[in-house]
């Protein structure tokens, strides 16, 4: 138990480190490429819709196929997203991009709890769900320090969206490890 608790307090914070380039910069980018502070108010906006249509999905998905798929599936949809931030600088591609990215997110970080309720003592849960989500709290504070400093010394996002993919990337591989290597039990299926 302790070992799989600080494996997935690691993937949390990679993932969040990656999550929070855009959801933090989204508008100082938008301002910072002529679009003005109103339109990356709107791109977050629709990035966080996005992400609540996404959490809903995933709280489905995860009762049919458990929740290291879920999070793989997130994390992995959430690496294109950020992917397609990297070229693009056109106001409508980044709405789209925006959306792209929302629909991806919402789901990875409730996935997490799904895991610990799966694979962890269930007299344990609260502690070990907190001190997980603790730490996505903690990636996500960490990535959007992280991704002005790489904008302050670079003057540009496109360091910074390189950041957030290779930090996503460390994440897919966990969630892969777990798939690959966790337990061979089929997933429980959550719903009645």
């Amino acid at each position: 138990p302790l070992t799989l608790q600080i494996i997935l307090s690691v993937a949390a914070i990679c993932c969040c480190v990656a999550m929070s380039m855009p959801q933090i910069h989204i508008v100082n980018m938008c301002v910072d490429l002529g679009f003005g502070s109103k339109v990356g108010a709107e791109m977050l906006s629709l990035m966080l819709l996005g992400g609540v249509i996404s959490r809903l999905i995933s709280g489905v998905m995860v009762d049919f196929i458990g929740g290291v798929r879920t999070l793989l599936i997130g994390s992995s949809l959430q690496c294109i997203g950020l992917i397609l931030y990297y070229p693009t600088s056109d106001i409508n591609a980044l709405y789209v991009v925006s959306l792209i990215f929302g629909l991806s997110q919402g789901g990875i970080v409730p996935s997490y709890a799904i895991i610990v309720r799966e694979y962890l003592p269930p007299q344990q849960a609260g502690e070990r769900v907190g001190i997980v989500i603790m730490a996505s709290v903690f990636g996500m504070a960490f990535g959007g320090w992280l991704s002005g400093l790489i904008f302050d010394l670079t003057n540009s996002y496109q360091l910074a969206i390189l950041n957030g993919i290779l930090w996503n990337l460390a994440n897919i591989s966990i969630a892969t490890m777990l798939l690959l290597f966790g337990s061979n039990r089929p997933p429980k299926v959550l719903a009645n």
